[in-house]
């Protein structure tokens, strides 16, 4: 782990929506820890901090805590629908050396055959991986590949320590021929056709 993810978080005793307003206005964020039969542990994290770690999916935290240490998995952030600030997250108790089951986002690589398009069925999977070893994504190479193509969980080719926890046969990625739809006749070109076919009248 690098040291930018260690973080000192500070045990708070008061709650509600006021409190946790004026944690947000100081440039802290309301947190609960828990997990391994432990009891729930409600933190203030460091804002500017910890925003920058959580961008990368299954952030891992190392969390001083009363000046002991504590590994934390990122489970749920919660942001604001319109600001996009962060109101509260959600932390799983992690033991080095402990397995757990993640959802890592799918990075499509390359570029297919000429003529067909790519299509990303479901953009994650989820493996079963050490807490200090998730990976940031899993990559599915399309490169050259022809249409039709169906690319599922069981073909990726996984990182080092991970197993797959979803169904095999799970269609991740498609390379396909695009539809392209037929344009209807011109109907004013066949009007003056059917026109001047028509005898004229006396």
């Amino acid at each position: 782990m690098s040291d930018d993810s260690k973080v000192i978080a500070e045990v708070r005793e008061n709650f509600g929506k006021g409190f946790a307003r004026r944690l947000r206005a100081a440039g802290r964020i309301p947190s609960v820890l828990y997990g391994h039969g432990t009891d729930p542990v409600h933190l203030s994290l460091p804002g500017h901090q910890v925003s920058l770690i959580v961008r990368r999916a299954n952030a891992l935290l190392d969390l001083e805590i009363d000046g002991k240490e504590q590994l934390a998995l990122v489970k749920d952030v919660q942001r604001d629908p319109v600001r996009q600030v962060i109101e509260h997250i959600d932390l799983l108790v992690v033991k080095k050396g402990e397995k757990v089951i993640v959802e890592v986002p799918v990075v499509v690589t390359g570029e297919s055959f000429s003529g067909t398009i790519v299509t990303v069925d479901v953009a994650t999977i989820r493996l079963e991986v050490a807490a200090t070893n998730i990976p940031e994504h899993v990559e599915v190479d399309v490169e050259g590949r022809e249409a039709p193509t169906h690319i599922t969980a069981g073909d990726v080719a996984l990182p080092k320590g991970a197993t797959l926890a979803d169904e095999d046969d799970l269609l991740l990625v498609s390379v396909t021929v695009p539809v392209v739809a037929e344009e209807p006749e011109d109907t004013d070109e066949a009007s003056e056709e059917a026109t001047e076919d028509a005898p004229a009248a006396e």
